[in-house]
């Protein structure tokens, strides 16, 4: 009994402080702690560390270790002081600049995710999102607190780049895409009257590149198509601002093969495709708006194309992944929509008249959901 009640104690103050855990890594990421020691030519003590970032050196010194005891810094002596380097799982996905890195992703998460999940209860008594307590906007606005400055819809944007970063080249190949000659991707997390990405793929064909693809209004799926199907020419519809900073800010306007063109995917005329997708899209509205518009890209898509949906998929009784469980709460403290299970996607996708509904783990975060006009 004893030792039961010790390991239940155990894993209640393990859930309980796990917002400190997410802290530590947001305020290190925010003071710029893994790109300094990226940038040193040796590890560093916490009074060069503190004087480098004008922090105080108290709590640089208590930060530094708080890290150390994360396994995103190591520690060492050099003159009898302690000295900090990056270990390699800060140096691959925290340091901006890596292939790998998750940074910009964090600092959104840390700014505007984790300000409306101080608000979770609110929104479970009152079921909607949580923007007018977190950031004085009204709930109706979905998207209005990701976009709530030009400097805040860049932090997201990069932050989208990061999660297909890593997730967009399985998932585009969960299923071979090279039949469907023209596709339009409705992109990422994007607000209402968004018409996301429009690809036109021309004679693609599988590799086996690995691409570093962008996110979202940035281009991010265009360049993971461009890279696993390197015939493909790749049409980028977004609201105009995005499409502005996507040419100001991201590398996918410099390749010939991807254009950029402003639209809104629930009132503008969708662009005629062998394949649609929707990446991160749908779980961020109602059904009911789900199957309007599924209804849309149903009589917009060509006879014989599909749609694919990508999304992180829940267990069929809905209580895992764990990862995906808490993504629906998130759903629920910033937009109006929910994670899903496979059998609630086909529920959405079969009265807009797709059939042959296919579902596949792409073996990270993110699934793939296709099926057919």
């Amino acid at each position: 009994m004893c030792s039961q009640e010790g390991e239940g104690y155990r894993l209640l103050k393990e859930y309980a402080n796990g917002f400190m855990v997410s802290q530590v890594l947001f305020a290190a990421c925010e003071l710029g702690v893994f790109e300094l020691l990226a940038a040193a030519p040796e590890p560093l003590d916490s009074a060069a560390v503190s004087a480098r970032l004008g922090a105080s050196p108290r709590g640089t010194e208590l930060l530094l270790d708080a890290c150390v005891s994360l396994k995103l810094l190591q520690a060492g002596v050099r003159g009898g002081k302690a000295v900090y380097a990056n270990t390699e799982l800060a140096s691959t996905y925290l340091v901006r600049g890596s292939p790998r890195s998750q940074r910009d992703m964090l600092m959104y998460t840390g700014r505007t995710t984790y300000v409306c999940w101080g608000h979770l209860a609110e929104a479970v008594r009152e079921g909607r999102n949580q923007y007018l307590k977190a950031f004085g906007i009204p709930s109706e606005e979905l998207f209005s607190a990701i976009y709530r400055s030009e400097g805040e819809r860049l932090q997201f944007m990069r932050g989208l780049q990061d999660v297909w970063r890593l997730e967009g080249a399985r998932v585009l190949a969960a299923f071979d895409l090279s039949p469907f000659r023209v596709i339009c991707d409705l992109g990422g997390e994007c607000p209402p009257r968004t018409l996301g990405l429009c690809l036109e793929l021309c004679c693609g064909y599988h590799s086996g590149h690995s691409p570093r693809p962008p996110a979202g209004g940035s281009g991010a799926l265009a360049k993971a198509c461009v890279s696993l199907y390197p015939g493909c020419r790749v049409i980028v519809f977004d609201i105009p601002g995005v499409v502005q900073m996507a040419r100001t800010h991201f590398s996918a306007s410099e390749d010939e093969r991807i254009s950029f063109h402003e639209g809104d995917f629930f009132t503008d005329p969708l662009p005629e495709a062998d394949l649609y997708i929707l990446a991160r899209v749908l779980h961020d509205w109602t059904d009911a708006k789900c199957s309007h518009l599924l209804e849309r890209l149903y009589q917009a898509c060509r006879t014989g194309g599909g749609i694919l949906v990508i999304e992180s998929l829940l267990d069929a009784d809905g209580r895992g992944p764990l990862t995906t469980v808490l993504y629906s709460l998130n759903m629920l403290v910033q937009t109006e929509g929910r994670e899903r299970t496979p059998a609630q996607y086909r529920a959405l996708l079969a009265p807009a008249g797709f059939r042959d509904v296919r579902c596949r783990r792409a073996g990270g975060i993110y699934g793939a959901v296709l099926a057919r006009k």
